[in-house]
């Protein structure tokens, strides 16, 4: 099984028979190896058509629905984790999304492109532009992210929250990063509940 690099973390971080939520699953690839390696059950959200029908040609079960419509649906506690990977940053609602996340799981996965990532701090400085990466390939006027943040911006987030962070990673390139993360690390994972 062969998985994108931010995918394996996250797949890593879930148990087996876990009862899983993707918000934001795209084709199903997570949720799929999920389901076939590691006997977990769940559901994914994607808004896109294309991406909900490779999700269910993968066999993944998935709803097509908008997340900022929120998450009311869901009862508490109803799943074991859910995963909102590298989607919060296109999100309107941040905080309650994030609420929910807890509400409805034991455990949530949050990744996001870390704005504090030393590349991009040098883009802004030195050519006086926005940044544009491989996890962040859009021009300001044209991104689906709205919601730039650093590591510390999102710790201060959860604790503004009441949120605990159970654990957090940053990568670079496939790499974990472990020193100086909010300055060397390109993508941020969390786990929180």
């Amino acid at each position: 099984m062969t998985l994108r690099d931010d995918l394996q973390l996250i797949y890593d971080w879930i148990p087996q028979n876990a009862h899983v939520l993707d918000l934001g699953c795209g084709d199903g690839e997570l949720l799929g190896a999920l389901m076939r390696h590691k006997h977990c059950t769940g559901y994914g959200i994607e808004i896109d058509p294309d991406s909900v029908q490779a999700a269910l040609t993968r066999g993944v079960n998935v709803i097509q629905a908008d997340l900022e419509r929120g998450l009311a649906a869901f009862a508490d506690h109803s799943f074991d984790v859910i995963v909102l990977s590298q989607t919060i940053q296109a999100m309107q609602n941040t905080e309650t999304i994030l609420r929910d996340l807890t509400r409805i799981a034991r455990q949530a996965i949050v990744s996001f492109p870390n704005f504090g990532y030393w590349k991009n701090r040098l883009q802004i400085a030195l050519g006086g532009h926005m940044p544009v990466s491989e996890r962040m390939p859009y021009q300001w006027y044209n991104t689906p992210n709205i919601h730039w943040c650093t590591l510390q911006d999102f710790d201060r987030l959860c604790a503004q929250n009441h949120i605990r962070v159970l654990e957090r990673a940053v990568m670079t390139g496939g790499q974990r990063i472990r020193h100086f993360p909010n300055l060397l690390g390109s993508l941020a994972f969390y786990r929180v509940g």
